[in-house]
């Protein structure tokens, strides 16, 4: 029986040494390391929209750059004349009218 009993208190205290030697690994190296990265991935996560924000706004101007002049004239040109279209006949220019022979009448049935 006592050979059962140092086997048990052996266990015991190689359990205790081995649990002992791992919460000290993980308290003093793992968990101080992880809160490091979670702190520079917070950090890190704060900038994020700064830059894109800043990214976007540059590229749209390098965009609006390299467009020849003629492009952004027309298609200004093209604008101004569907709005004011809008606005002199309202939006029956636009959708037409319902005495429009090419426009088919809906059915609500």
């Amino acid at each position: 029986m006592d050979f059962v009993w140092a086997v048990a208190i052996q266990t015991l205290a190689t359990g205790c040494v081995v649990l002992f030697v791992l919460a000290g690994f993980w308290l003093g190296i793992v968990r101080p390391h992880l809160d490091r990265k979670v702190a520079e991935l917070i950090d890190a996560s704060r900038e994020i929209e700064p830059r894109v924000r800043q990214g976007v706004r540059e590229g749209v101007e390098e965009t609006l750059r390299e467009l020849p002049e003629s492009t952004v004239k027309e298609s200004t040109r093209q604008f101004l004349r569907f709005g004011s279209g809008l606005f002199e006949n309202g939006l029956s220019s636009f959708l037409g009218e319902v005495s429009d022979p090419g426009r088919k009448p809906r059915n609500d049935s």
